[in-house]
């Protein structure tokens, strides 16, 4: 009888294991999705990106009160969606970062 127990907690454990790693490959493909749909969007936000730049000076590249109303804006927005601030901030700055190096790229 102990045997046949330890045998079948055995068993339980790996179609647990199994159960895990499948549940966690299917995650994983949600999350690949969702990315795939954040990259059509940035495509689209460098392309807005792009025509701004025919009107701006290079002096006027960097709008630190556009910026900071943005940021402010997004939090409160994703405060409402039950994402940290933190998360927010760190993700449209390195974005913002990064449209400034190419805005200045092509003026």
């Amino acid at each position: 009888v102990l045997l046949y127990n330890f045998i079948h907690m055995i068993k339980k454990a790996k179609l647990s294991q199994k159960n895990k790693l499948l549940n966690i490959k299917k995650i994983r493909n949600n999350i690949d999705k969702i990315d795939n749909q954040i990259l059509k969007y940035l495509s689209l936000r460098r392309k807005e990106v792009m025509k701004i730049t025919k009107y701006k000076k290079r002096s006027e590249i960097v709008d630190q009160k556009r910026i900071a109303s943005m940021l402010k804006k997004l939090v409160r927005k994703g405060r409402a969606l039950n994402i940290e601030p933190y998360v927010i901030e760190n993700l449209w700055k390195a974005m913002i970062r990064s449209f400034i190096k190419l805005e200045r790229e092509k003026i």
